[in-house]
């Protein structure tokens, strides 16, 4: 019943849920964090092990402000201090259940996550790549930055290699709405066709997540030190490959969730020593601790949020090419007679065939061709011979700016849509059902009642 922590050379335990979670010996890793803090800090942080999980909640400002969204928020929210739209929130409130999250009006992260994609200084007219990007916090992060601070002038290429995830990574992308954002799915490697695209790229790298021990029981149990070192070589490989595609001037984030020193500040020491045209920039980030090589840390004892490793990189240099950019196609009478009767109104960008799915994509998009694209921007429908069917993408980004029926969050309505069923409604024809004004799916009227458009996968 008692809480352990102990080194030996056979075993380290730590109480993470009540019951002790074994792990192979790991005695030089416990010591290399034990250089890093004092003895007493020390004693903190290993307490922090048995203190309950923290939950974070980041507000979708390119959809509804942080005032407004505390106006309807449902859920008891504090503040986190070094993150503007993000918040604690109780893990009784449930917001994943909440039709609100399915409007894309926040995204469930761990606070001390939020941190790489606000540590970027970005400029109108980015173009920007998140590199290992599932299951997407960052990226959607990125997205609503960029769409409120420039509105169209950026595109956002997010990228997962491994199958499995690439598609939790799109469809969290989709919900988010927005139609600069590109998903791929490959290797950091294949990115090679083009170099020196991307202003800001920011490398959430695959670690061996000794700052996550307090939110997964996995991570103290799966942890070793050919682990740690598995993970240096394959983010070595990661940083090369980010390296050649930065532009000069333009800014690589690394970041982790682990203290192991080969994979933070030894990892960063290492791809400098490589890449001399790279440097550490400083950044404001007074809540954490500053570390080599410009280099940042999030300890789990110091504030509400796991542990976390980050730094930012900046390639010298000035930009003497550009990577051509891709054509689009004409648009299809059947899209054309369906935006002209619901009077929508596409930002500029350029039209994109998968298919019969018609795709919405950035303007500065180029040419992907040499890579595996799962979405080039935002999905607007499949063109049929004598119908356009509009995608469920489009009217989580349309909202009431089409016509549409709205109702309270805790309406009868909302509920019977979310579980598909049909709602009676004085409309005809297409039209975007929303939840207090903020787009869920599509429904189609005959002035009586919406037949329910809303996506079989998301029906609860």
């Amino acid at each position: 019943e008692k809480d352990i922590i102990s080194v030996s050379s056979q075993t380290r335990a730590i109480d993470l849920t009540g019951e002790l979670a074994q792990m192979p010996a790991a005695e030089e890793e416990i010591e290399e964090i034990q250089t890093k803090i004092s003895e007493n800090e020390f004693e903190e942080y290993i307490t922090s092990f048995n203190e309950p999980r923290l939950y974070g909640l980041r507000v979708n400002t390119a959809k509804i402000s942080v005032e407004d969204f505390l106006k309807i928020s449902p859920f008891e929210l504090t503040p986190i201090p070094w993150i503007s739209n993000g918040f604690y929130y109780s893990e009784e409130d449930k917001p994943a259940k909440h039709p609100y999250y399915f409007a894309g009006m926040y995204y469930l992260q761990e606070p001390s996550a939020m941190t790489p994609a606000n540590l970027l200084p970005i400029e109108p007219g980015d173009r920007v790549l998140d590199l290992c990007a599932a299951p997407g916090g960052k990226s959607t992060d990125l997205a609503a930055s960029l769409r409120e601070m420039f509105g169209d002038r950026f595109i956002l290429v997010t990228n997962e290699v491994m199958k499995q995830r690439v598609g939790i990574l799109a469809d969290n992308m989709a919900l988010w709405g927005d139609p600069n954002v590109v998903v791929t799915s490959d290797d950091p490697s294949a990115f090679s066709s083009l170099p020196g695209f991307f202003d800001v790229i920011v490398a959430d790298v695959p670690c061996s997540g000794e700052g996550m021990f307090r939110k997964e029981e996995a991570a103290v149990t799966d942890w070793s030190q050919e682990t740690v070192e598995m993970c240096a070589r394959r983010q070595a490989e990661i940083l090369h490959s980010a390296a050649q595609m930065v532009r000069p001037g333009g800014r690589l984030v690394y970041s982790t969730c682990t203290f192991a020193p080969e994979e933070d500040e030894q990892a960063v020491a290492a791809f400098l020593a490589s890449h001399p045209e790279f440097e550490p920039e400083e950044v404001e980030a007074p809540w954490f601790e500053k570390v080599e090589n410009g280099g940042y840390r999030m300890w789990p004892h110091k504030l509400l949020g796991e542990g976390h490793f980050a730094a930012v990189l900046r390639k010298t240099g000035t930009d003497d090419e550009d990577i051509p950019i891709s054509g689009g196609e004409k648009l299809p009478k059947q899209w054309l007679s369906f935006a002209k009767e619901l009077g929508i109104t596409l930002p500029e960008g350029k039209a994109v065939f998968f298919g019969q799915n018609l795709f919405w994509a950035p303007e500065e998009m180029p040419d992907l061709r040499r890579l595996k694209v799962m979405r080039p921007g935002l999905e607007l429908g499949t063109v049929k011979k004598d119908r356009f069917e509009p995608a469920h993408a489009l009217a989580l980004w349309l909202g009431n700016a089409a016509p549409s029926v709205s109702f309270p969050a805790d309406s009868f309505e909302v509920k019977a849509y979310m579980h598909g069923e049909t709602v009676a409604a004085k409309h005809k024809g297409w039209c975007v059902f929303c939840v207090d004004g903020f787009g869920l799916g599509w429904a189609k009227g005959d002035g009586n009642i919406l037949k329910n458009h809303y996506p079989k996968g998301l029906r609860r």
